[in-house]
């Protein structure tokens, strides 16, 4: 979708679904995490917050909404053992991704087999360090790394589990 594609009434719905149902979930969840004084909440971000396409613009601005709500929330949980941060993945290979890659691999010229349309895919599309999509294993390893009593001193961060996609020294 481009930006002359993306209606108002289909942002106002992208940012419903993406960024007000976390307010919704964190409004029903905080009170009860405040009142034991201990919790986690973590957002799944991506990306696309930091370094967005020229396409899907509202999805875009929904990532960065998140990531900058779930910071905002670790501000204001000062003082508590709760904290609040956010697990950013890349591209992550479920059967979705694997279908529409070997799906578009063959016009784009990436090869015909998975073996040779996955590493020209990534190449093409998300060319990261790791050389590979991630798996959804690694975002839920985070993740738990994240509920854990282990991340207690970690708060407002962002763990970019992208296989070094994003690009920043900071």
């Amino acid at each position: 979708m481009s930006w002359t594609d993306a209606s108002a009434d289909e942002w106002a719905e992208t940012y419903n679904i993406n960024v007000v149902s976390g307010v919704r979930m964190i409004q029903r969840l905080v009170p009860q995490m405040r009142e034991r004084n201990w919790g986690r909440v973590i957002t799944i971000g991506g990306g696309l917050a930091l370094q967005p396409m020229n396409t899907h613009p509202q999805y875009n601005a929904t990532l960065a909404a998140r990531h900058n709500l779930a910071v905002s929330l670790a501000r204001e949980l000062k003082g508590t053992r709760i904290t609040s941060n956010i697990v950013s993945p890349g591209a992550i290979l479920v059967e979705a991704v694997k279908d529409l890659v070997e799906h578009i691999g063959p016009s784009r010229g990436w090869g015909e087999t998975w073996e040779e349309i996955m590493p020209n895919a990534v190449n093409s599309l998300i060319p990261n360090d790791r050389e590979r999509f991630g798996y959804p294993d690694e975002i839920a390893s985070a993740v738990a790394y994240l509920a854990s009593e282990y991340a207690e001193y970690i708060s407002g961060a962002t763990i970019r589990v992208d296989g070094g996609l994003i690009r920043g020294a900071f």
